[in-house]
């Protein structure tokens, strides 16, 4: 079990993201489960905006499962083309929705073991599918959320699962969705992995990396952003 202190400053940080980002949510654009699926595996090394853009036309020509999964290949890429990566991601695209075909009826299941067995589906992928489609409680270690753990202290582990574990004991599970996109959002626009910056964050005190970054108010501001990368 982790040190009631540890507990008790965690929680204060995450009291704090809440206040500094009250609308803090996925950036994805999706409206089922499928849909939240496919666009984040689409987000996979580009920006939340660049799928965005693209997902309006690949739902409207392929609303489902079955849908996608009988795509031709070359419409398929030509559409997520702007996220890069397009001929890897068509591959996993239409791989994943047979999957979802011959193994659920076309459906998302709802659970982890389910989800981590389709094809190109890890569990950051599974847990943003069950928390923002289903409600279900995980910790999505993404490149963000496992930089942040380590530098404020929660884990001293680079490995996502055991992240997962060490951040998912200092909060009760009703938090841990929203728990994801505060540090998400705080990890995109203030806490960089390169030159954070320190000096305009607002959990400064609470944190033990504090100084990675420039400390002075007017050096740290200019480097706040408004989103990042996945």
């Amino acid at each position: 079990m982790p040190e009631v202190s540890l507990v008790r400053r965690a929680r204060k940080v995450d009291r704090v993201l809440a206040d500094t980002y009250p609308d803090a949510s996925i950036e994805l654009n999706f409206d089922d489960p499928f849909q939240l699926l496919v666009v984040t595996v689409l987000s996979a090394q580009t920006t939340d905006q660049r799928v965005n853009s693209v997902s309006p036309t690949l739902f409207t020509a392929y609303p489902d499962a079955p849908a996608l999964a009988a795509a031709e290949r070359e419409d398929l890429e030509r559409i997520i083309a702007p996220t890069g990566f397009f001929r890897a991601k068509t591959d996993s695209l239409l791989k994943l929705s047979q999957a979802l075909v011959d193994r659920y009826d076309g459906q998302v299941p709802a659970r982890l073991d389910d989800l981590v067995g389709l094809p190109g589906v890890g569990r950051k992928t599974a847990n943003v599918v069950l928390g923002d489609g289903f409600g279900v409680p995980g910790i999505t270690v993404d490149t963000h959320l496992g930089r942040l753990a380590r530098r404020l202290g929660w884990t001293e582990e680079s490995d996502p699962v055991k992240v997962e574990r060490d951040v998912g004991e200092l909060f009760p599970k009703r938090d841990w969705v929203q728990l994801n996109h505060h540090l998400i959002w705080h990890g995109r626009r203030i806490c960089h992995a390169r030159n954070p910056a320190c000096g305009a964050c607002p959990v400064a005190r609470w944190c033990p990396s504090y100084g990675e970054g420039p400390t002075d108010p007017v050096k740290a501001a200019k480097l706040v952003r408004t989103a990042g990368r996945r």
